[in-house]
């Protein structure tokens, strides 16, 4: 399965800033017909929403609140495109943290909130010819790094989640993508090692997954060597990974 970006109706979760807003520009660059931007506060989305008022739509969407997911799924009634883009990073560890309340909170964004849109969406997406998730994970869904631990869960999750709601929708024709970058130059990742990715290599490389029917995709070329690394050495990677520990 594939799917042109050219005439889409998309809905980006987290729009309005890092990867989410690159998404929204790269989907327009493109010529998707419509874009609804999901986020907390719509106040934050108005400069981008000037950009392009006849194509881009506001939407007060968190996506761990069950009322305003039912609310935009009864708004955006023509989506063609979801992309769960909306993430959190509470940078603890899984032990040392001091209670478990990030770690919820990471588990309810970006495990619960994939999958509550995308069960939301699925028939929405059930009623076009062409139809995607694109569910925006992390490298960290393959690997644990301690330093991040409850959100390298969370991530792992997601995947699982990915996966499992793919093999379900198959039937209606909608493909499901996952993308799995590793550190990305975003106000979440700032605090990690350089290099890190640009927000648009990851954006145009997952659209172009979208476009070529790829399921799982590894954008930029630090994340293929990470990805080749793990193929090749699983557990050598991960014993690696399980070196940076909190302190």
């Amino acid at each position: 399965m594939s799917q042109k970006i050219e005439n889409a109706v998309a809905l980006v979760t987290g729009a309005n800033r890092g990867i989410g807003r690159e998404f929204v520009s790269e989907l327009l660059r493109r010529g998707a017909k419509k874009v609804y931007l999901g986020a907390r506060d719509p106040a934050a989305l108005a400069d981008l929403v000037s950009l392009d008022p006849a194509r881009l739509v506001a939407l007060k969407l968190d996506v761990t609140n069950p009322a305003d997911i039912e609310k935009a799924a009864k708004t955006a009634t023509d989506v063609t495109l979801l992309i769960n883009n909306a993430g959190f990073a509470g940078g603890q560890g899984a032990i040392s943290a001091p209670d478990i309340s990030i770690a919820r909170q990471e588990m309810e964004v970006n495990y619960f909130g994939v999958l509550a849109l995308s069960k939301a969406f699925a028939p929405i997406l059930a009623k076009a010819e062409r139809s995607s998730i694109v569910n925006v994970l992390s490298f960290l869904s393959l690997v644990t790094l301690p330093l991040a631990g409850t959100y390298s869960a969370s991530k792992a999750a997601g995947l699982a989640a990915s996966r499992s709601i793919r093999a379900e929708l198959k039937g209606q024709g909608t493909q499901v993508v996952a993308t799995m970058p590793v550190q990305v130059d975003t106000d979440m990742g700032r605090s990690l090692p350089e290099p890190r990715l640009q927000p648009l290599d990851v954006v145009s490389e997952t659209l172009d997954a979208v476009e070529a029917g790829i399921e799982e995709v590894f954008p930029g070329e630090l994340t293929r060597n990470a990805a080749s690394a793990f193929a090749a050495d699983p557990k050598g990677v991960q014993a690696h990974m399980s070196t940076r520990l909190p302190a």
